[in-house]
């Protein structure tokens, strides 16, 4: 298993845990968008938050989208999230590089920006989405995740994402963790948990020296119960079609389609998410507008 996500419960139910390694995709997304470093990283961050939103609050065909703008140099970011493991997304500005902070680590919180918000829409398949919209309190990403359980979902929680980046851009390790605080938790466990997380390196840093979710996990709860509930894989994964394009292309006016058709001998569709391109024919294009015409 390559990129895989461990889900647990803590010292007889008192916390659910969440860890997972989530390097090919998020190097996977910064081949596809030809991300700099900087953008790498917040866009990795974002990726792997909505992978632990995702798997944890979603259950078979529901979905989510992690929106998050705070009007910094790489401009808005969009991932969607399913339940099974699979993420998909993308920047505004994926050629952003800065210089790196007072830390000497990638200026994230720069990049992104603070002066904006975190959004998540959850589809349910029931009719009308239900959207969560806090602030971004950080902008580092963990802690405006963190922010959002806590505020809109009503799970206090602690959530960290982090990717390291190579020189020449490209994604050495990346992966996060999530711990959410049940009813019936200690003072005492979580006084004990919140210690842990003040000394505990960046995930990006574990992963480096070799550690597996799994060895996160007894490094973060070392005297407790740890339950694995679950060993699920993870992939960065687009359901962008050829078809999808072209029923996307049917709701076009003909005035458009033609236009198309004489002036550029043909379209390209780019997909958002994924940076795939489909040609449409000057035939393809034709076929489109009848199509749409006999509706």
């Amino acid at each position: 298993m390559a990129d895989y996500l461990v889900k647990s419960l803590i010292d007889h139910g008192m916390f659910r845990a969440y860890v997972v390694d989530a390097t090919d995709t998020v190097a996977e997304a910064q081949r596809r968008h030809d991300t700099w470093s900087t953008a790498t990283a917040a866009l990795g961050r974002t990726l792997i938050g909505t992978l632990l939103l995702s798997t944890s609050l979603l259950k078979g065909k529901e979905k989510l989208t992690v929106k998050v703008n705070g009007h910094g140099p790489v401009g808005a970011i969009v991932a969607d999230g399913n339940a099974d493991g699979t993420v998909k997304g993308y920047l505004q500005y994926p050629h952003t590089s800065l210089p790196l902070n007072t830390k000497h680590k990638l200026d994230v919180k720069k990049a992104v920006g603070t002066a904006g918000m975190l959004t998540v829409t959850k589809d349910q398949g029931l009719g009308q989405p239900y959207t969560g919209q806090v602030p971004l309190v950080s902008g580092e990403l963990g802690e405006d995740f963190t922010y959002y359980l806590a505020k809109s979902e009503q799970i206090p929680s602690a959530v960290g994402v982090s990717v390291f980046v190579e020189p020449d851009n490209t994604v050495k390790v990346a992966g996060g963790f999530m711990i959410q605080v049940m009813p019936g938790a200690s003072d005492e466990a979580i006084s004990r948990l919140e210690q842990r997380l003040k000394s505990m390196p960046m995930v990006s840093e574990l992963l480096l020296a070799g550690q597996t979710p799994e060895d996160i996990l007894k490094l973060l709860f070392t005297d407790e119960d740890v339950q694995i509930l679950q060993k699920m894989p993870v992939a960065f994964k687009c359901d962008c079609s050829k078809d999808r394009f072209a029923k996307a292309l049917a709701s076009v006016s003909k005035d458009a389609i033609e236009e198309m058709i004489e002036q550029d001998h043909g379209a390209e569709a780019v997909c958002h998410f994924c940076g795939e391109k489909y040609q449409f024919s000057e035939d393809d294009l034709r076929q489109i507008m009848t199509q749409a015409q006999e509706k």
